[in-house]
């Protein structure tokens, strides 16, 4: 079963500074249809102004994953880390027992367009951390690229869930074949472009959740194709 998520449905904030779609049930948008996906909790696709950005707040018990689509993205936190995160980046924080940290616009004359994840830990109070690993552009050209992963991979980020999280970037008429294990299920967010997902066209912001599906296909739509995030969840 695959229910599309239309981009146009999705919640809304529009706070001058900060322009964001809510795929799930986030803030002041409350939809008790869409309050996570399996242990996807928190889906946002952000347009933040320049040199704006998220003043110095906590988490705790949450895999946040933070993916750049354009600009970048400057990261503080109370572990002592700070940095830039651009283009071809990811950037995973287990906020655990407790971590503060702010979010800004790193450019005072570009926006950055950017895409939160919130994930479900399989535990809880665990220590705090944070990655950031860079890919070439290449690596996500016509193939699932892994970025996150429950279990220590080669270029990718870990998260304490059992739950994987893959970056693909179609041509037009450009495929790809998913299989899902059974009893797994995902999520599919179109971030750019447009594709079709066994056969059914999804377009920049569209979402998609599935369920009772062995095989997944991609094709890349339009003349430019489409880049697209698709999560392996419990």
């Amino acid at each position: 079963m695959i229910r599309i998520r239309k981009s146009e449905d999705r919640g809304y904030a529009d706070r001058g500074w900060l322009k964001g779609h809510y795929s799930f049930s986030f803030a002041d948008y409350r939809d008790p249809a869409y309050m996570n996906f399996s242990t996807l909790r928190v889906l946002n696709d952000d347009l933040i102004a320049p040199g704006k950005g998220f003043g110095p707040h906590a988490h705790r018990d949450m895999e946040i994953i933070t993916y750049v689509l354009e600009g970048h993205l400057l990261h503080r936190d109370s572990m002592g880390e700070q940095h830039v995160l651009g283009q071809n980046e990811i950037q995973t924080m287990s906020a655990g027992s407790g971590i503060v940290h702010s979010e800004f616009n790193a450019s005072e004359n570009e926006p950055v367009h950017s895409i939160q994840i919130w994930i479900d830990p399989a535990s809880e109070d665990l220590d705090p951390s944070y990655q950031q690993i860079a890919f070439a552009p290449a690596e996500k050209q016509g193939r699932f690229r892994l970025l996150a992963a429950p279990e220590p991979s080669q270029g990718a980020t870990v998260i304490n869930q059992n739950a994987r999280l893959y970056v693909a970037t179609l041509q037009s008429g450009q495929t790809l074949k998913q299989v899902l294990a059974p009893g797994r299920h995902a999520w599919v967010q179109v971030v750019r472009g447009s594709i079709f997902l066994n056969g059914q066209p999804l377009s920049d912001g569209d979402g998609a959740g599935v369920s009772d599906e062995q095989e997944l296909s991609f094709a890349g739509n339009g003349s430019e194709g489409g880049e697209v995030l698709f999560f392996d969840l419990p």
